[in-house]
């Protein structure tokens, strides 16, 4: 009855310009698009149709039903449901440029999805070329490392990425990867961990000569929120993550857990770890700074879906 009755408010709609369904579970389904006219299909400037809970392999919008929307200048999709023949329809000459895409990766959709449609890298270039203005958000959910990899094409024009975890953490290789391909575009990076791991939080440096995350500060000169939550950070890495961006970075969000100070730090009598690592950090950035308390405080910190959804609809809104 209530699919019924949201398809009917689609069908008498008039003057519609952004429709975002977010999670709605079993309101939206695979026909509830067909039941907007195509005047209005093709005047729509963003659509969100996000949901997890979508079985086997079928999807809420196709790249057939996706043709009607030539006015699309924001999208929101699960990114199993964003395919290669997506990307070519909104490259056509006869769409408007696409100026925002977010996609939720969800190891939940790989699974029951796979990655085998997704865009390859000359898919991304011709979106791009149709599409200069072109930013994507990423949030990813559980998400492997070698998923991961596969699915960084270095032609996104990646802006934003949340890697939030309760399963499966993020490598060095990935970060690595994101600092090399997305210099020139990202401007927010955030990972969160909440694996229960008795013996202590990952350290993306094990094994490195630079810290991924120090490589990332130095590469990309757009970065201006970095946020951590679940991994080990040194503290040296963390004053010269500060030193690097400097004032440009304006959210530094770093939990005290995440912390940590190698044997010299600890060892010498003189100074007071911490009381040095805030210092320097807050000089290096040139205001005040503090290690985030508690996880709960954390800027970014709420359910990741919602989270996704909020990000979304503000990024959205930035064009």
């Amino acid at each position: 009855r209530i699919q019924q009755l949201f398809e009917e408010i689609l069908g008498n709609s008039r003057q519609l310009k952004w429709l975002s369904c977010g999670f709605m579970l079993q309101i939206v389904t695979p026909t509830s698009l067909s039941s907007l006219s195509n005047p209005i299909a093709n005047t729509m400037e963003h659509l969100s149709l996000l949901d997890n809970h979508i079985p086997g392999n079928t999807t809420l919008i196709t790249a057939v039903e996706l043709e009607r929307f030539v006015n699309l200048r924001s999208l929101a999709l699960d990114f199993c449901d964003f395919t290669a023949e997506m990307a070519r329809v909104l490259a056509d000459s006869n769409h408007v440029p696409l100026h925002r895409l977010s996609l939720l990766v969800h190891s939940v959709s790989i699974m029951h999805k796979s990655l085998d449609s997704m865009p390859e890298d000359e898919n991304w270039k011709a979106l791009t070329r149709n599409s200069t203005n072109l930013r994507v958000y990423i949030m990813a959910f559980d998400v492997k490392s070698d998923d991961m990899l596969r699915i960084l094409k270095p032609s996104i024009p990646l802006e934003r990425i949340h890697f939030d975890s309760y399963i499966t953490c993020v490598s060095g290789a990935v970060v690595d990867l994101i600092s090399r391909q997305y210099d020139k575009f990202l401007t927010h990076f955030i990972l969160m961990n909440d694996v229960i791991d008795m013996s202590g939080f990952p350290d993306l440096s094990d094994n490195r000569n630079e810290d991924p995350l120090v490589l990332l500060a130095w590469r990309c000169t757009r970065l201006s929120l970095l946020a951590v939550h679940g991994y080990t950070v040194w503290a040296h890495n963390l004053i010269a993550i500060a030193r690097l961006r400097g004032s440009d970075l304006k959210v530094l969000e770093v939990t005290e857990e995440s912390i940590d100070f190698d044997q010299g730090e600890l060892a010498d009598q003189d100074v007071d770890p911490v009381h040095n690592l805030i210092e320097q950090v807050s000089l290096g950035l040139g205001r005040p700074w503090h290690a985030v308390m508690d996880i709960e405080l954390l800027s970014v910190f709420t359910e990741p879906t919602r989270h996704f959804y909020r990000e979304m609809q503000s990024f959205s809104e930035g064009i």
